[in-house]
């Protein structure tokens, strides 16, 4: 499926309330310049997925870290600035894009776990945005990947709220259209070929990773309920984007699967250490 479904409210704000006045506030838009992305933001993190344009590259269904160090919006400036030769890759004194995800599962990209492996859905194929106001941002992404004659399918609500490190999902997943319940599921951290440092704490429930990247240190996380962890495992390949530290889960008797996912960054001036990163993971 390589089309786009659009349902409910639009997110497209103008520069001058989101550029200009640069007020902190939640924000997510569908991106159609930039290959059908999806990004969302708050006052403190920024994150993209990549859509349909993308569905028959290496990408999926993980999640892009913006790295971000002012609290106004940045989502609609910086890819304003890419279509005029300006690029987000580069720090010009708000943040940057440094960080990869590839085929990876990024910063809380979920897959199913088959085998004793990582089977990422692919790219998104609908999306609906629910709210997106200063307070708070909502909207649902839906996955779809046909495995071995079975067709998976995840649908993604995701949460964003002012103030927070970490965004809200709660997914349901269903087999060949109808719910999945007790589906093996991962909620999976890169490692970035092992180059990250990863810990975890099953007893409250994250797994994290602590790296440098561009001599500037990043924490990024997923946090679920204890209970619901199977085991928390690391997974080291010497293939690119195939290390990851993950929450081995599966779907309650609805189909569905509730975690929280996001980063802390050393420049932003807020999580300059792995032990201030435990410590906010520990709240």
């Amino acid at each position: 499926m390589n089309s786009i479904v659009i349902i409910g409210m639009l997110c497209v704000s103008g520069s001058l309330v989101l550029g200009e006045m640069k007020v902190p506030r939640t924000f997510a838009r569908y991106v159609p310049e930039r290959s059908d992305d999806f990004a969302w933001e708050n006052d403190m993190i920024a994150f993209r997925v990549y859509g349909p344009a993308l569905r028959k590259g290496k990408e999926n269904s993980g999640i892009d870290c913006w790295l971000k160090r002012v609290d106004y919006p940045i989502i609609n400036k910086w890819y304003k600035e890419a279509t005029e030769g300006k690029t987000y890759h580069k720090d010009h004194g708000e943040g940057y894009d440094p960080y990869h995800a590839g085929s990876s599962a990024g910063c809380g990209g979920t897959s199913l776990w088959i085998n004793g492996q990582r089977e990422p859905l692919e790219t998104y194929t609908q999306y609906e945005v629910i709210k997106c106001t200063l307070e708070r941002s909502v909207f649902k992404l839906t996955y779809e990947r046909e495995i071995d004659g079975t067709v998976y399918g995840e649908e993604k609500t995701i949460t964003i709220d002012l103030g927070k490190r970490l965004f809200s999902v709660d997914s349901v997943f269903t087999k060949d259209g109808k719910i999945a319940a007790g589906l093996p599921v991962c909620i999976g951290i890169t490692t970035h070929d092992g180059k990250a440092e990863a810990f975890h704490s099953k007893e409250r429930g994250w797994i994290a990773c602590w790296e440098t990247i561009d001599g500037s240190d990043l924490g990024t996380a997923a946090k679920i309920d204890p209970s619901r962890i199977k085991e928390i495992k690391e997974v080291k390949s010497k293939k690119t984007d195939e290390s990851h530290i993950f929450i081995i889960t599966e779907t309650d008797d609805h189909g569905r699967l509730r975690y929280q996912a996001g980063y802390g960054w050393e420049k932003a001036e807020a999580i300059k250490s792995q032990s201030q990163w435990k410590k906010y993971l520990n709240k």
